[in-house]
C-alpha cells in the first residue's frame, strides 16, 4: 500500500513537470520571436529606408518657363503698383516692354507657378521664373540671390506681407531686390506685394486690421507697421494699401498716416490706396497713370494728428485726397494730379466724413 501511493506520487510529479515545461514553452517561444523581430527592425533602422529618399527641403521652390540661359537687356525703369484681385494685362505688358524682353522673376512666399504661363504669353520675354521663398535660409541661398540680382523685371505676388517681412527683410534676397532696383530693373507688386513697395509698410504681423478697429484704437495690436524694406526713391514717405474700396480701407490708411507722424517716423506721410483690378504705372521721376477698372486714391498728411493715442478713437482732420481713374494722371514727386477729383477726409472720434459726402 505504501509502494502504490509512492508510485502515484511520482506520476503526479512527472505530469506536473511536463505541464510546467509545456507552459514555459508557450511563453518563451513567442517571447523569442518578439526579440528576433525587434533585432530585425533595429537593423532596418540602422541601415535606413530601402525606398527613395525624399529630397531635402531647401526652403524655396523654383519654376521656370522659356530660355534657361541668362540674358542682359536694356531696361527702362518703372514701378507697377497693383491693387489685388484680377490682374491687369496692360500693366504686365508695360512691365514686359520696359524690361526689354529680358528675364522676368516672380517672387512669392506661398503658392506656385501660376504667373509663369500668364506673363510668358502676354509678350516677348526671355524667360519667366517664379521663386517661392518661404524661409530666411532660402533668402540667403546663392541661386535665389543670383536670379533676383540678374532679373530685368521683378514682380512680388500677393499672399501675406508678414511672410515677406519675416522671411526676406534684412537678408541677401532683400539686398538683391534693392540691387536690381538700383541697376534699373522694372519692379512691381500686387496685394501683399504692393504693401511692401513703399518706404512705410503695413506688415500684418498679427493678421489684417479692419478700418473700424484701427479708427477705434490707432494702437490696436493689429496695427503693425514696418519701414525700409525696399529702396524705391519715388516711393519715399509713402505707405500703400490694396483692395482699397472693395474692403473699405480708407479708415485704416488714415490711421497708418497718423501713426507714422505721431511715432516720429516722418513729418510728412503719403498714402496710396489702390482698388482691385486696377494698377498705377509709375515713372522713376514721378509721373503716374492709372490702368484698369477702378480708382486710385492719394492722401497727404503733413501735420500732427489732433488725437492719436492708445485706446482712444482717432481724430485727424482735413486730410487732402485726390482720386483718379483710368485716363487720370498724378505726379508722386509734386503730389499733384489732373483729370481726377480733389476732396478732403476727416476722422473725428473714430468716425470718417468727407467734404464731398462720400469718403470714396
Amino acid at each position: 500500500m505504501i509502494y502504490r501511493t509512492a508510485a502515484l506520487s511520482n506520476e503526479q510529479t512527472d505530469y506536473a513537470a511536463a505541464r510546467f515545461l509545456y507552459s514555459r514553452r508557450r511563453v518563451v517561444l513567442p517571447l523569442l520571436m518578439i526579440i528576433f523581430l525587434g533585432l530585425i527592425l533595429s537593423a532596418c533602422r540602422k541601415t535606413g529606408p530601402t525606398g527613395p529618399v525624399p529630397p531635402e527641403d531647401k526652403g524655396y521652390s523654383y519654376y521656370h518657363i522659356g530660355n534657361t540661359e541668362d540674358v542682359t537687356t536694356a531696361t527702362n525703369p518703372g514701378y507697377l503698383l497693383m491693387g489685388g484681385g484680377s490682374d491687369v494685362d496692360e500693366a504686365f505688358r508695360w512691365m514686359i516692354q520696359r524690361s526689354g524682353g529680358g528675364d522676368f522673376v516672380v517672387l512669392r512666399a506661398s503658392g506656385g507657378d501660376g504667373y509663369n504661363p500668364y506673363i510668358y504669353n502676354l509678350g516677348q520675354v526671355d524667360s519667366v521664373e517664379t521663386l517661392v521663398v518661404y524661409s530666411r535660409r532660402a533668402a540667403s541661398d546663392q541661386f535665389v540671390v543670383d536670379k533676383v540680382r540678374k532679373a530685368e523685371a521683378i514682380f512680388i505676388a500677393g499672399g501675406d506681407q508678414s511672410d515677406y517681412m519675416n522671411f526676406w527683410k534684412g537678408t541677401p534676397l532683400n539686398e538683391a531686390i534693392n540691387y536690381a532696383i538700383g541697376r534699373g530693373a522694372v519692379v512691381g507688386g500686387t496685394s501683399a506685394g504692393l504693401a511692401v513697395l513703399g518706404e512705410f509698410i503695413f506688415a500684418a504681423y498679427r493678421g489684417t486690421v479692419y478700418s473700424s478697429e484701427a479708427l477705434a484704437n490707432p494702437y490696436h495690436s493689429y496695427v503693425t507697421l514696418e519701414k525700409n524694406f525696399l529702396n524705391i526713391p519715388v516711393l519715399q514717405r509713402v505707405i500703400t494699401d490694396s483692395h482699397f474700396l472693395a474692403r473699405d480701407r480708407m479708415g485704416r490708411l488714415m490711421v497708418f498716416l497718423a501713426r507714422i507722424i505721431k511715432d516720429g517716423w516722418s513729418t510728412e506721410a503719403r498714402g496710396i490706396g489702390i482698388n482691385e483690378a486696377t494698377a498705377l504705372l509709375v515713372e522713376p521721376d514721378g509721373p503716374a497713370r492709372v490702368v484698369g477698372r477702378s480708382a486710385v486714391y492719394f492722401l497727404l498728411a503733413d501735420k500732427m494728428p489732433e488725437i492719436c493715442q492708445s485706446g482712444v478713437p482717432l481724430t485727424f482732420t482735413d486730410i487732402p485726397v485726390y482720386r483718379i481713374t483710368a485716363g487720370g494722371y498724378f505726379n508722386l514727386l509734386t503730389w499733384q494730379g489732373s483729370g481726377g477729383l480733389a476732396y478732403s477726409i476727416s476722422a473725428v472720434s473714430g468716425n470718417l466724413s468727407s467734404s464731398t459726402g462720400s469718403i470714396y
